[in-house]
């Protein structure tokens, strides 16, 4: 079997700049193996980490399942409370939008659910924001914006929430 070759440490800075190159073309598979390599010669390289998510996020309309838990692991591993709960709002909301790109019956009710989890998310983040960081309010409002374009993501399925009525 083949095995991977180590990046120095030295190539990181360029590396990284090339992943985000990969991502600015839209090729994010090639982003992924980049920071991949990064993360695999610097463990705690945490632009590697921020990137790496952004380039999953980036493959969710290819319907990979593997890209989804590991976006969130990596979330998980930020630095900062802000960061975790802002990637994790940017991770739902990717998530309802690749949702509503595949089209089709019974999309309405997940993507509604994820751009709700990730409007708590941004809500979080904002709570504990670094000053003059707006981040979290633009993505609230992304999220709003797309409440309002597509109407139907406000309904909420009332079998699940509906409470369990005995005799």
């Amino acid at each position: 079997m083949l095995e991977l070759k180590r990046l120095s440490t030295a190539a990181i800075p360029g590396a990284l700049a090339k992943a985000e190159r990969y991502r600015l073309l839209n090729e994010p598979e090639e982003a992924q193996s980049i920071c991949e390599d990064v993360l695999r010669a610097d463990p705690a390289n945490f632009e590697a980490v921020r990137m790496l998510i952004l380039s999953l996020t980036d493959s969710f309309p290819n319907h990979d399942p593997n890209n989804v838990s590991r976006a969130q692991e990596l979330v998980a591993r930020l630095p900062s409370e802000y960061e975790r709960a802002y990637f994790a709002g940017l991770v739902a909301e990717r998530r309802a939008r690749a949702l509503l790109l595949r089209g089709g019956p019974g999309r309405a009710l997940p993507a509604g659910d994820l751009l709700r989890e990730a409007m708590r998310a941004f809500e979080r983040a904002e709570a504990v924001k670094p000053a003059d960081n707006e981040d979290a309010l633009l993505r609230w409002n992304a999220c709003v914006r797309l409440f309002e374009r597509y109407p139907e993501l406000a309904v909420i399925d009332e079998e699940r929430t509906a409470p369990v009525m005995l005799e």
